[in-house]
């Protein structure tokens, strides 16, 4: 392994992120590592809050469809509605998380 006398000069970027790292691999060595269970729960909630979301617009989209038949599609609108709700609940809930 070459000494850090003869190994190039990293710019300090670098040098915080390979810190970092090295960090990091410690905590993990000693059993300290954050990402555990909460990581798990959080794409769980993620998951369940579009999928919720869309299966509560198609059921309310064949509700509406097969009570007041038209020649627009409540299903897919609303399956649309549901999806899109869906996914803006779980990018605040992720950056609600990230902060």
């Amino acid at each position: 392994m070459p000494d850090r006398e003869s190994s190039p000069k990293l710019p300090p970027p670098a040098e915080r992120m390979i810190r970092g790292v090295a960090s990091k691999q410690k905590s993990v060595e000693r059993g300290h590592d954050k990402w555990s269970w909460s990581s798990v729960t959080v794409v769980g909630v993620v998951g369940w809050s579009v999928t919720l979301s869309t299966l509560l617009g198609l059921a309310l989209g064949i509700w509406i469809d097969r009570h007041w038949p038209s020649r627009f599609s409540w299903t897919l609108a609303l399956l649309a509605v549901g999806l899109v709700f869906g996914c803006v609940t779980a990018w605040l809930r992720l950056k609600g998380d990230a902060s």
